[in-house]
């Protein structure tokens, strides 16, 4: 028993005949683990997933792992004995991280993590931590974006303590708590005489505390025009000059800004830098808000429990319904409104299990905003209904991918729930394969090939050659024929592509031809006038997404084309790059993949 922190043996239909263990006080908070019960109860109650019946079924000994609703994550194994009884063994697997096999770069994920406990169960926050790991070992700068309260400073920290300034200092600074008559002197430091109240011997700055480590900027969107001025020349030249002095010190740092704001937005409103913005915006990483990444919740209320019984000499624990009701809350304060409640919850519960009537009391559920669904015709009332039906069930599922989870959140039961889904996904599959649906399948088929011409095309297109041009439309240039030359070789290369050519965008929003391989239609100079459904994927490319339009129509003929943007080396998008094909083209490619895949249309 020492290895396993709880044992339970059942008779071959599930029924508990024994139930051993006091290490793991997971198997205390339900009553179904008790002698009596059954096992697949004690699963439905405790973990995500229930596989004791498979298992049983299959009659052979077998091992795997079990995310609970609480917290920790067990390992199960489960046997069949001599008396036809089964035993079924958890063990608490204490690690602060997930399995990192589902990643192909587990090596770097096993090999670097932060000493201090970093709770990361969840693939949007697996996906931060590889970003994170990364970045620790080199000096970019690191831009920490997301809402308030989703654990930036943590991130920060983390990547400190996981890179090799690991023992140099890490200096936190609030941009928006330090008055703005201060914060040149708090972040350059200042000599003697500078100001009034200068202290006789000067200060130095948070960037000169930080040297050999890392300046840690949080708030950097409230940093005052001025201020961000002296910042950027001291990230583009890694030196600092205090206040009042006329000699500057260089600085080795890495810079770990934060925000929860748009950096892009201010810059537009001219509230931030431009030429700042894309300093900080070197190593751009994103977390995500608690309420997208639900399954993580489970782990960080165990850790938070653990920390505060242990501040408050406390033995609280949580009912699997109330850990299911904090998973459905939307938590617009995210991780640091859960740290909050579950303390809350440690210090006044006055019993030693915090049930679903202690969190509602602590947590603003309130009432559901009521609206009326949007239908726009007239259709039988039951499709209504069922219609309405699948589009919360999908977007339960969706939110908190959990049968459980989606059941409470739309007060049914959970058979109700798992039947209604099953429904709905054979619907789905059914659709998939309809004659409509498997020519639009075919049909992406094609089109990720046209995209991906298209995107290799823009990248293989010089973005200052482009430049030039626009700045000389009215006159041949050696950019033009270069560039004519160009798309001329790889209209012949591709062999397939009836012409290639460049747009570029007028400030209101008319298409120009610029420059095309040798045979295209249209001059240089000229203004494309087409259907909406050609139109609208080439401005979406002037957004930064490539695209292919459907089959249209213009006074050229009947045409497919596919858009990709030319981005400068600053990311700015230049023009675009267009790839036609002909209907005929278009459409022996579909018969061909119908044949070469047997699918009848």
């Amino acid at each position: 028993m020492s290895i396993y922190d709880q044992l339970i043996v059942t008779d071959n239909n599930g029924t508990i005949l024994k139930s051993i263990g006091t290490g793991n006080s997971l198997f205390h908070t339900v009553k179904s683990a008790n002698v009596g019960g059954s096992i697949k109860d004690v699963e439905q109650d405790l973990f995500s997933t229930s596989l004791a019946e498979e298992v049983m079924g299959k009659n052979e000994k077998r091992s795997f792992m079990q995310r609970s609703w609480q917290g920790p994550e067990m390992l199960m194994t489960a046997y069949p004995i001599e008396t036809g009884a089964w035993v079924w063994a958890y063990k608490e697997i204490k690690d602060s991280y997930p399995d990192t096999s589902m990643r192909q770069s587990g090596p770097l994920l096993e090999s670097k993590k932060p000493s201090f406990p970093f709770v990361i169960r969840s693939k949007p926050m697996l996906d931060v931590l590889h970003k994170m790991q990364m970045v620790c070992d080199v000096s970019a700068t690191v831009l920490l974006l997301g809402e308030s309260g989703v654990g930036k400073e943590i991130a920060a920290r983390a990547i400190h303590n996981m890179g090799n300034r690991s023992d140099g200092p890490f200096i936190p600074v609030n941009c928006g708590a330090i008055p703005e008559n201060l914060i040149e002197s708090e972040l350059f430091g200042y000599v003697e005489g500078a100001f009034t109240s200068a202290r006789k011997d000067g200060a130095k700055g948070k960037f000169t505390l930080a040297h050999k480590g890392i300046l840690f900027l949080d708030e950097v969107g409230e940093l005052p025009l001025n201020v961000q001025v002296k910042l950027l020349r001291v990230l583009q030249e890694r030196v600092v000059t205090p206040i009042g002095s006329t000699t500057s010190h260089p600085v080795d740092i890495q810079v770990i800004a934060a925000t929860n704001k748009s950096l892009e937005k201010m810059v537009k409103k001219g509230e931030f830098r431009e030429d700042l913005y894309y300093r900080l915006h070197v190593v751009p990483i994103h977390l995500p808000p608690l309420r997208n990444r639900v399954d993580e919740i489970p782990h960080l209320v165990q850790f938070f429990l653990q920390k505060y019984n242990t501040l408050y000499n406390r033995n609280v624990a949580f009912t699997p319904d109330a850990i299911d009701l904090l998973c459905i809350y939307q938590w617009p304060g995210n991780v640091r409104e859960l740290e909050n409640t579950v303390e809350r919850l440690v210090i006044t519960s006055g019993i030693p299990e915090v049930d679903v009537a202690l969190v509602k009391e602590v947590l603003p559920f309130g009432p559901k905003p009521t609206s009326l669904p949007v239908i726009d015709f007239l259709m039988p009332l039951q499709e209504a209904v069922e219609l309405v039906e699948e589009q919360l069930i999908n977007m339960a599922m969706e939110q908190y991918k959990s049968l459980k989870l989606a059941a409470k959140v739309l007060e049914v039961s959970q058979p109700t729930m798992s039947r209604k889904y099953k429904k709905l996904r054979n619907k789905i599959e059914e659709a998939r394969f309809s004659p409509v649906n498997k020519r639009a399948i075919l049909e992406e088929q094609i089109n990720q090939r046209l995209r991906s011409v298209a995107a290799v095309t823009a990248a293989i297109i010089p973005a200052e050659e482009v430049i030039s041009l626009q700045k000389n439309m009215n006159r041949q240039t050696s950019y033009s024929q270069k560039l004519k030359q160009k798309l001329t070789m790889i209209q012949e290369k591709e062999g397939v592509i009836e012409w290639v050519f460049i747009f570029i965008m007028t400030e209101d929003e008319r298409l120009i031809h610029l420059v095309a391989d040798k045979g295209f239609v249209i001059e240089p100079g000229e203004e494309y006038i087409g259907p909406p459904e050609m139109v609208n994927v080439a401005y979406q490319a002037f957004n930064g997404k490539s695209g292919v339009t459907p089959i249209y129509e213009d006074r050229y003929g009947e045409w497919k084309t596919s858009f990709a943007p030319i981005i400068d080396d600053d990311g700015n998008i230049v023009a675009i790059v267009g790839c036609d094909y002909s209907k005929a083209y278009f459409n022996s490619e579909m018969q061909r993949l119908r044949k070469q895949l047997n699918i009848h249309v």
